[in-house]
């Protein structure tokens, strides 16, 4: 089959590869029909090389077909439609029957340290082939795939495998009060969604933050207030208690993670460890790594007292500097973590099966074929050609 690898930083390749084939008897074989690029597969194409081999297959956000199904599967079949979690998550164990399915005790990667293994995430993370793909093997097929029904086109359901459950678990984390106000920070996919979603949920005023024109102008089409970074700068956070009547936001949202920008002295860290051979680069980030944190301490200044920081963007440093003093006084809340796919299913389906309030159509601003995926990774790096979401077709 035809699949996106992992050859080395910036150098992504489709090239041919194995098929999967049914390795345990409640495994299924999804032939993929869409699967999404996401902002924290920038994280594998740029920084943390010293996890993944030539060769890995990457993506977490597809869905498909199914094309076989092992002999103890029972609520599936050949030919029916499904989307597949990025969690690896049996549905079983304790973690799992608490919600925490980003926690499946099943795979957790103990090795690491980590948490449930992700479909195209590195060694930290199982080093489970991923998506972005022709076909992909997909375990515990009776309580990891999501069946969807047919008719409604692909980008409906394919934002169930990542975007609509991280997003939706931001703003529930985010304790927005009825009628509340809530700022966004970072207007990529996830940051847009969770703009949409605490609108949908009844927040009184939302406000999305970003530094890139075409982002905030999309965001601005649906309602939300924006404030570009580059146009306050320093003077953002005061700009932003003004605009709620001198608190700030009840809630903050933190949807841009270790990609934010701001921070020379950390990206350069970040940067010469990925230069460094693959053990030592390893042990740095395991024990001393530093993210760059500009958009977390915003959060923390522009919240309310009181108010809670909810952060959905991935970090991966283990020497982070906090304002311990200042999130102490303020009494902020702070919430966080993987998003707990299969949690929030009966809440989502809904919303992309009787309708589609959320936008989940046209959601995407390109749609291309998986053999153009490394100049779509190019382009989404470095925010080009108004890309905010890429999907392809293999």
């Amino acid at each position: 089959m035809k699949a996106l690898t992992w050859q080395g930083k910036r150098d992504v390749r489709v090239g041919t590869v194995p098929d999967p084939v049914i390795r345990d008897p409640d495994d299924v074989i999804v032939r993929i029909t869409t699967t999404g690029l996401c902002g924290s597969d920038l994280h594998l194409y740029e920084l943390l090389g010293a996890y993944l081999d030539p060769g890995d297959i990457l993506g977490h956000e597809p869905m498909g077909v199914v094309a076989e199904t092992g002999p103890e599967v029972r609520t599936l079949r050949p030919g029916d439609r499904v989307v597949v979690p990025f969690n690896v998550s049996c549905g079983s164990c304790w973690m799992c029957g608490q919600g925490l399915h980003s926690q499946c005790e099943t795979t957790q990667v103990r090795a690491y340290g980590k948490g449930a293994a992700l479909f195209g995430y590195t060694k930290l993370y199982g080093q489970v082939p991923g998506g972005q793909a022709e076909y992909l093997r997909v375990p515990f097929g009776d309580r990891l795939p999501v069946k969807v029904p047919e008719g409604p086109p692909d980008e409906r359901f394919v934002y169930l495998s990542d975007v609509l459950p991280t997003a939706w678990q931001a703003v529930e984390y985010a304790a927005v009060p009825p009628e509340g106000s809530v700022a966004v920070i970072g207007l990529g996919p996830i940051g847009d969604m969770c703009a949409r979603i605490a609108a949908h949920r009844g927040a009184g005023q939302v406000i999305g933050v970003d530094l890139v024109p075409e982002r905030l102008a999309r965001a601005r089409a649906r309602g939300v207030r924006t404030f570009g970074l580059d146009d306050y700068g320093d003077a953002l956070a005061d700009a932003v208690r003004d605009a709620t009547g001198g608190r700030g936001p009840d809630a903050v949202i933190d949807a841009v993670g270790m990609e934010a920008h701001g921070s020379p002295a950390a990206k350069g860290a970040q940067q010469v460890t990925s230069l460094l051979p693959d053990a030592l680069a390893a042990r740095l980030m395991e024990r001393a790594a530093v993210d760059p944190l500009p958009a977390l301490h915003l959060a923390l200044d522009m919240v309310r007292r009181g108010g809670t920081v909810s952060v959905s963007g991935v970090y991966g440093g283990m020497a982070d500097p906090m304002p311990m003093l200042a999130m102490f006084d303020k009494q902020i809340q702070l919430r966080m973590g993987q998003a707990n796919v299969r949690r929030w299913m009966d809440d989502l389906l809904p919303l992309v099966t009787d309708g589609d309030p959320l936008g989940t159509e046209g959601f995407a601003t390109h749609r291309m074929p998986l053999a153009q995926a490394p100049d779509a990774y190019e382009m989404f790096q470095k925010k080009r050609d108004g890309a905010v979401k890429v999907l392809f077709t293999p």
